[in-house]
């Protein structure tokens, strides 16, 4: 199947096995539905770090060219992001690892209280947790969750209000605009988690009033371990300094230290320039298609929720009915069926990639009643075939059940006897191994690769129990 053509891929073509034929195959191009928790690389970046290696050094001290070509490339790269996510002239780009680094970083900064949902990821709610925000329930509606936020900022002095910009459960979220309009008149700043919203939908800092937005490299088809923090510049500039170290101070004594303002405050020790980079071309790419893409992603959404609500037994989980234009992750349950097996179940018979479990948001998944779920997550490669086959696996899975055996070992539904065949890239550290002379699942999967058979699943599995 053909990828989808708004911007191509990296690893689109790959092709995985199967446990069970298909039509005769035993192998499947991968129908890879769980961008949500982390996506492939765009082939543009995937270009672009390949052309800036050979160009890498160390930034901001360095008389070398090649240090001032780096700096160069690392400053453009934090004008992309600044310029994706809609700062303002006075916004400071921060360079994190994550948008958890990110939120992690913010939380030293914030001169007051903190008000957050209990349906946030954990990267939006453990850091608050920790500085012993407030935790505010959901509601049953768009309108009487806004309610509930607009008494709680007027019962307590709220610093900072820390919200979702698309639910990694659901796709769906507040409206961002109607949050800043009822928090900024309580006196407190706005936080949105961009990490599921950025890689579907425009975002603005300007044109919402957003005070900061966290966005990830991962989520964004950059996945060289970059993210960023974006927003205003008084409490970064202030705040406690992210990390103690070298490139984030003014000077030095063995009494004091004076801490540079930010970026360069939250940036101590030598940056992820690569991943920077990477950030900053995978921006600049997803900037000129926002239109295709959310055309794109709306398709596959109401394609797949269509298709899994025709089927008796399974239940789609919304949060909200009144939600407007969630984007493409949509979760799910077939109640009385392990979420586990059904995943199992899905990626070795049908070639199908999707999550199970509680997706980091377990106070949203427990208020709901839910021990686990599955979730279906699409992205730039994902095609109407995958959506249908996805589909057509789970009416299968309650009418037929699975053709191949399945048990739990190391804490995972796995089919018994897995003989699908590992790739060769399972080598790439396997001499590491080998010298270290620690026995591990890469070294025990690589093994024999040499001569004789290519190990399977099942072997790696065994290896991993000794």
């Amino acid at each position: 199947m053909p990828q989808n053509p708004v911007l191509p891929l990296v690893g689109a073509d790959t092709t995985v096995p199967l446990t069970v034929p298909r039509e005769g195959a035993t192998s499947i191009a991968y129908a890879n539905l769980d961008y949500a928790a982390s996506a492939p690389a765009l082939s543009a970046v995937a270009d672009a770090v390949d052309r800036a290696l050979p160009l890498y050094a160390s930034v901001h001290r360095g008389a070398g060219y090649l240090s001032q070509v780096s700096t160069a490339l690392y400053e453009q790269s934090r004008i992309a992001v600044g310029r994706f996510t809609g700062a303002r002239d006075e916004d400071v780009v921060v360079i994190t690892r994550n948008t958890t680094d990110s939120l992690n970083l913010l939380g030293g900064c914030v001169p007051g209280r903190v008000l957050v949902l209990d349906i946030e990821h954990h990267a939006n709610l453990l850091p608050w947790q920790r500085h012993g925000a407030d935790v505010l329930a959901a509601r049953g509606t768009v309108a009487e969750t806004l309610d509930a936020l607009s008494e709680a900022l007027a019962g307590a002095e709220y610093a900072l209000v820390a919200v979702t910009g698309a639910s990694n459960v659901t796709g769906e979220a507040l409206p961002i605009a109607e949050v800043v309009q009822v928090s900024h008149g309580a006196g407190a700043r706005v936080v949105v988690d961009a990490a599921q919203l950025a890689p579907h939908r425009p975002f603005s800092l300007a044109a919402t009033g957003a005070d900061y937005v966290a966005i990830s490299g991962h989520k964004l088809y950059a996945p060289y371990g970059a993210g960023a923090l974006v927003g205003r510049r008084d409490w970064l500039d202030a705040g406690t300094p992210y990390l103690a170290g070298g490139g984030a101070v003014t000077n030095v004594t063995a009494e004091e230290t004076t801490w540079e303002p930010a970026p360069q405050r939250h940036e101590a020790g030598s940056p992820n320039v690569i991943g920077a980079i990477a950030l900053g071309v995978a921006c600049t790419q997803l900037e000129a298609v926002t239109a295709e893409l959310a055309a794109h992603d709306t398709a596959l959404r109401d394609r797949l929720v269509t298709g899994l609500e025709a089927i008796d037994g399974v239940a789609v989980l919304r949060l909200w009915p009144d939600s407007a234009d969630p984007t493409a992750v949509v979760s799910f349950s077939l109640p009385g069926h392990d979420a586990g097996l059904v995943a199992a179940y899905l990626s070795a018979e049908h070639g199908v990639g999707v999550r199970d479990g509680r997706f980091c948001a377990h106070p949203l998944l427990a208020a709901r009643e839910l021990d686990a779920g599955l979730r279906a997550s699409i992205g730039l490669g994902s095609t109407a075939e995958h959506v249908d086959r996805l589909v057509a696996g789970v009416a299968q899975y309650l009418s037929t059940g699975p053709q191949a055996s399945y048990s739990v070992v190391n804490g995972r539904w796995q089919p018994e006897d897995d003989q699908r065949e590992l790739p060769e890239a399972i080598e790439l550290l396997h001499d590491l191994h080998a010298d270290a002379g620690a026995p591990s699942v890469l070294a025990t999967a690589a093994a024999g690769t040499g001569c004789g058979p290519a190990p399977s699943v099942a072997d790696v599995l065994a290896g991993a129990t000794h």
